[in-house]
This record gives C-alpha cells, structure tokens and sequence, in this order.
C-alpha cells in the first residue's frame, strides 16, 4: 500500500483493537509510526493484538466503547487525531439470539464515539465501519453507494442505523467523518468460529466435514483483511487532504464475488481435503441471500483495490490457522 509519512508519531484512536480487523489494524499502523491508543472491552489473549506482541507498543485502555465520558477522556488525555472505529458485535447469528447487545454497542456505541469527537477539537478525521450489510436485501446488484440503507434483521439494521448516524454528525455538525463498507472480511486471526472461513478451515484441519448452515448457493463478497486494513488507512488518508469527502461512504470490496460453496471447495482445495463433502444444512434464517458490491467508486477517487487473490488470501489464512491449532502460534 502506497503511504507515506502521513502515519509517523499521528495520534490514533482504534475502538475495537483486540477484534479480529483491529489488530491487523495496529500491526499496520505501528509499522508506519503511529502513535496507537486502542480502546478494549474485553481480555482477549488469543487475539491477533496479543498474539503478534503489538499490544506491548500500544497505549491500551480498558473500557465499553458506549461510554462516552470514558471516549472524551481518552481523546483529550492522548490528543487523538485519528479515529478508526471498529468497535462492535459482528456475528449475524448472535444478534439473531441476542439483539439487545448488538443494537447497544453497535448503535449507542456510534453515537457515543461520534459525540465524543465532537466534543474533542484536536479530532481531524475519524473511519467508521459500516457493512455490506447495511444495504439489506436490494432488486439489484452489486451494491452501489447511492443505493438506500434498509437493513431489517437486527444486525443488518445496526450497521445501517451507524451508518446513518456518521453521516448525520457530518451533515449536522460538520464533523469530519467517513464510512467504509466492505463485504466480508477473512484471513488468520478471527476468532469467531461460527463464521464460515474459519469454522471451515478448522473442519479442514481436523479432518471432519465443514457445516454450511445455508444452502451454499448465496454469493458473497470475500475480502481478505490486509486488503481491508490498505481501505481504512486510505479512507483516513484521503479524508485529511480533502474535507469535501465528510459524510460520504465507500465500498470496499473484491471483484469477484463467490457462492459459499464455491468458497468451502477453494478452502478444501488449499487444504488439501477435497475428500471431505460439505453438510450442507439449510437451516440459517434472517440472512440476506445475495450480497457483494460495486467498489468502482473507491477504485476511481481513491485509487484503492483489492489486490489479493481469493486463492493467495486462503493459503495464507489457513497457513495461520494451521499454525495456530498446532500450538505454534500465527506467522
């Protein structure tokens, strides 16, 4: 990714630093000099931030992203400039079991960031993280920036309330803000079992069948996390030398979407398991069917692309996972 000097001693926030994005966040930040304070709720050691040993160089605070006063103080005790905020509960099946939290920390958890910076002059540019899924289901794909956010289930709906809300703050207050939305991201270090790369590439690992709780035929759109991670620091990028970019949104995306099942036999193939047939269950619900999106936008004003591979980004991922499950910890 083509950066600069831009990163070097820049005071940043990320929210969300021990999940799954957000430490190869850090890991990237770290690398161009940043100065990185990372918000964490939750002790979580198997963690990419832990596990690469980037936590020893960041300033951690603990604390719930939904406090604000807890926000305001870390952003006037570290003079934060930047905020990339990752902060939130990102599994469709446990905001289908649990909305409660999810609608807590991914909608109160936005507003709280959002008025915290407000209230903090030193903040010159903040990174929302939206979704795919704020979209909610649409007549026509790929998804397109000027489509409508109308996500119905739980999940869906916080990410297109957040959303709305970054875009809100900038209309109304001017504050300098903007939103990524990718499709969904892999690669070593997500923890999140239930999710299909990892839950998969485990199946692979130890020899048993990989459950697709859909009916496999749903095409997605697949972005591997170093991809995902060059689109934040872009985003940010772009936003402090053109302030006219406050409020907009950004898809993030790859270029090819595939079925799930397309997806699981390219895992298989990688792992060298293609013995192994998918239990295809058909049991998942409240789920959109198709879902990928149109990054020509990104690609045409911010010269961002996806740059690996489905095949490259597998090999890596399960590498990691290999690594990780025999005790040997992640590259």
């Amino acid at each position: 990714m083509a950066l600069t000097g831009f990163w070097r001693d820049r005071p940043t926030l990320v929210t969300g630093a021990s999940g799954f994005l957000g430490g190869w966040l850090v890991k990237e930040l770290l690398s161009h000099g940043a100065s990185v304070v990372g918000l964490v709720r939750d002790w979580v050691p198997d963690c990419e931030l832990v596990r690469s040993e980037a936590l020893a160089r960041v300033n951690v605070v603990r604390g719930d992203v939904r406090r604000q006063a807890t926000i305001e103080r870390v952003l006037g005790e570290y003079e934060i400039d930047t905020v990339f905020h990752l902060a939130a509960q990102t599994v469709v099946g446990i905001a289908n079991r649990n909305p409660v939290s999810t609608l807590e920390t991914n909608i109160r958890g936005t507003w709280a960031l959002l008025e915290a910076c407000r209230r903090s002059p030193g903040v010159r540019q903040v990174v929302v993280a939206s979704s795919d899924k704020a979209y909610g289901v649409q007549s026509v794909l790929p998804y397109h920036e000027s489509m409508a956010l109308q996500g119905r289930h739980p999940y869906d709906v916080s990410k297109s309330c957040a959303d709305l809300i970054a875009q809100a703050y900038a209309a109304t207050y001017g504050l300098p803000v903007v939103v990524t939305r990718c499709g969904n991201l892999y690669g070593g270090g997500d923890l999140n079992w239930n999710r299909l790369v990892p839950g998969t590439i485990r199946s692979v690992l130890y020899g048993e069948r990989p459950v697709v709780r859909s009916d496999g035929r749903r095409a997605r759109d697949y972005l591997y996390v170093t991809d995902a991670v060059s689109a934040y620091l872009t985003m940010a990028e772009a936003l402090a030398g053109r302030r006219s970019l406050a409020g907009e949104a950004f898809n993030f995306g790859h270029k090819e979407p595939i079925t799930v099942l397309e997806l699981v036999a390219k895992i298989l193939a990688v792992g060298g398991r293609e013995d192994l047939v998918p239990d295809v269950r058909d049991e998942a619900v409240h789920e959109i069917a198709d879902q990928f999106l149109d990054a020509s936008r990104a690609r045409q004003e911010l010269g961002w692309e996806a740059r690996v591979p489905h095949e490259e980004g597998l090999a890596l991922t399960v590498a990691w996972y290999r690594a990780f499950l025999s005790g040997a910890g992640g590259p």
